[in-house]
Parts: structure tokens; C-alpha cells; sequence
């Protein structure tokens, strides 16, 4: 192995990314160093290079945090989350360690939401383990992480999805519950995350799945994975057409299931689209922080659900549902490829909404 390997790196908050030469670390016992084989990045990565949900003085700092890599080296032996042995060159994801020692990781049993749960994509590249970020030739695995090894049928760029969007959508529906055959279910914003939330609530039996998003070619491919009814955002500015919108297309009531997958500042439109006694779950993240959710959601008996992040399990269950949904159009998920080199130019497109999710090639020149 060299010393050292090439990595994008965020050196000042909108600024172009620098390609520089990271140390490569030694590996404590039961710790891997993964050469990545695909970084596909999200509205996250886009937050933290303006400078949202990022610690005072993290630069610089290496992002990433949907990375699928093949297992180059290990210190000890290591099992994934099956149990089942890993050995050099498997092809697999990495989940975000927690503390388990915490009242959430021992009590509540919700390690996603452990105060010392450790994330990829926001850490200084220039203290050790330097490598915690996807957008590099490797990444390093901390023995802590649950491990999941990659099915043959999925592509490696759906694959690193799995280990973000896929994944949190994994979680809210386990949060939601169940959906009846009879129920229509909405979902806001046609990212990602919105996209992956369609393909699921299709495949989970909903009577009908509607979608609001845009621009017009991730509507298009809301409509190709199995929305019944899709809406423009650029086409219809209005919130209230837009709640009519849906209104209409569930016989006055409202839908029996929203899913907010754009942003918090979508939740008061998405609540006023609930029909009473129905279920609002919000999974998307960023906008203002002002988003003032009515009052009368009260008296409406309507079941407010949030989620945040994943478990180990959700980073398997979803691209297992990749694995065994060969039929659905997953394409148009991943819509333009990146080098290194051209990484810069990935967030720039992924800020300005021109493509649906990019994917880094880190080998690749």
C-alpha cells in the first residue's frame, strides 16, 4: 500500500474543491481500509460545503458519506453484519458506529440518535484516521462499523446510495408502519430520497402513489418507478393549487400517508395534505429552520413521524430491496458520473438541481 492517497477536499465553504494527497492510516486492530469504488453524494454533502451541519473548524475536510468500497486491507479477522466472514476484495458498505453504552444504545434501543454516533463526509482530513470520507481513493472503516456486504445484482453507484438516502428511507418506513392495500400515499420532493420513497410505498401495496416535486426529468423519474400521478412544482407555484391537487385525486379527504423528502420548510403544506387521521413522515432535511407547522394538526388526529438517520439493518434492507427490484427503473437514479478531478464541478450541478444524483469514480482519470 502507498503512504499516501488522492482526496477531494473542502478547504473553504463554497469554494472549489482541492484535490490533495491524504496520509493513508495505520489500521488499529479489526479496522479496514476500503478502496472506494463509487461516492455518490446528497443534499448533505451539498448543506456541509455551504456550511450547514458542520462543527466550527473542521476544515479541511473530506466529503462523502454514501461510499461502496472493495475491502483492500484488514487488521484482524471481521464478520459483517450477518456474521458471516469478510476477506480482501468483497464489495461492501459500512455503517456509522454509536457508542452502545448510551441510554439510546442500552435502554431505547435507537443508536441512530446516540450523542457519540460517528459520521463520514465532515471530519478534518489532517488528523488521523484522516481518510472518513467517500470522496477519495480510499476510506477507512473503523472497527466499530457494521458491515454489509454488497449483492452481485447491484451496481456499485446504487449501491453507495443505499448507504444514505436508501437507508434513511428504509427507516421511516419501519417507523411508519404499515400501509394498507386501500391507502394513497404522497411523497414531497422527487430527490433521492423521494424517488427511493416512491419505489418502496409502490412496492409495499399502496392503492396509489402521487409525487410533487421537480425539475420536469426527476418528475419523470418519479413517474418510472411507480408514481400514479405526478405534480411540477415549477409548473404550479401555488401551495394551495397544490393541496387542491391532491385533494382531488383522493376524493376531497386528503392523502392517507405524506412523506416530506425534500426539506422542513415543505412540512406545513405537506400536514394541510394530510387527510384527518392520517400519517405525515418526514424524512428530508435542511431548508430555513422556520417551518411553522398549524396548529389544528392537533385536532386533525393526525400521526406526526420523524426519523434520523439509520441502524445497521436499514443499510442492509436497503440495497438487499435494490437487489430484488431488477424490474424497476433504477437508472434514472444516477445520472451523471464524476472523477476526482471533477468533483467541484459534482456539487456544483448537485446545488443547482441539474442532475438527480451524481456518482465520483475515484480511480478513474
Amino acid at each position: 500500500m502507498p503512504n499516501e492517497c488522492r482526496a477531494a477536499v473542502i478547504t473553504g465553504f463554497n469554494k472549489p474543491l482541492e484535490v490533495q494527497k491524504v496520509p493513508i492510516p495505520d489500521l488499529e486492530p479489526k479496522a479496514m481500509l476500503a478502496k472506494v469504488e463509487a461516492a455518490t453524494l446528497c443534499g448533505t454533502d451539498v448543506h456541509r460545503w455551504h456550511g450547514a451541519n458542520v462543527q466550527p473548524g473542521i476544515m479541511p475536510f473530506i466529503p462523502g458519506h454514501e461510499t461502496c468500497g472493495i475491502i483492500e486491507e484488514m487488521n484482524g479477522p471481521r464478520t459483517d453484519l450477518l456474521g458471516s466472514p469478510l476477506k480482501k476484495g468483497d464489495r461492501v458498505l459500512w455503517s456509522y458506529p454509536s457508542c452502545g453504552r448510551c441510554y439510546w444504545c442500552t435502554i431505547a434501543r435507537q443508536p441512530s440518535i446516540c450523542p457519540e454516533i460517528m459520521y463520514w463526509g465532515c471530519n478534518h482530513s489532517n488528523e488521523y484516521p484522516y481518510l472518513l470520507g467517500g470522496c477519495a481513493e480510499y476510506q477507512y472503516v473503523p472497527p466499530p462499523s457494521d458491515v454489509i456486504k454488497v449483492p452481485d445484482e447491484v451496481p456499485s453507484p446504487l449501491a453507495a446510495a443505499a448507504a444514505c438516502a436508501y437507508r434513511t428511507v428504509m427507516h421511516g418506513f419501519e417507523r411508519l408502519g404499515v400501509i394498507a392495500p386501500h391507502e394513497t400515499v404522497l411523497v414531497q420532493g422527487s430527490g433521492p430520497l423521494g424517488l427511493f420513497a416512491i419505489a418502496v410505498a409502490r412496492d409495499k401495496s399502496a392503492y396509489r402513489v402521487l409525487n410533487i416535486g421537480a425539475p420536469a426529468d426527476r418528475v419523470k423519474v418519479a413517474s418510472d418507478l411507480g408514481a400514479d400521478a405526478t405534480l411540477n412544482l415549477d409548473d404550479v407555484p401555488d401551495p394551495q393549487h397544490r393541496i387542491q391537487w391532491v385533494k382531488d385525486h383522493t376524493d376531497g379527504r386528503g392523502a392517507d400517508i405524506v412523506i416530506q423528502c425534500a426539506t422542513h420548510d415543505a412540512v406545513p403544506e405537506g400536514v394541510a395534505m394530510v387527510r384527518k387521521g392520517g400519517r405525515y413522515l418526514s424524512i428530508g432535511a435542511g431548508g430555513s429552520g422556520k417551518a411553522a407547522v398549524p396548529v389544528n394538526i392537533m385536532s386533525q388526529h393526525i400521526s406526526f413521524i420523524s426519523v434520523l438517520i439509520a441502524e445497521p439493518r436499514h443499510w442492509l434492507q436497503a440495497v438487499r430491496f435494490l437487489a430484488t427490484r431488477q424490474d424497476l427503473k433504477w437508472e434514472g437514479m444516477i445520472s451523471k458520473s464524476y472523477t476526482l478531478d471533477q468533483t467541484s464541478q459534482a456539487f456544483e450541478d448537485m446545488a443547482a438541481f441539474r442532475i438527480v444524483k451524481p456518482v465520483i469514480y475515484p480511480h478513474q482519470r
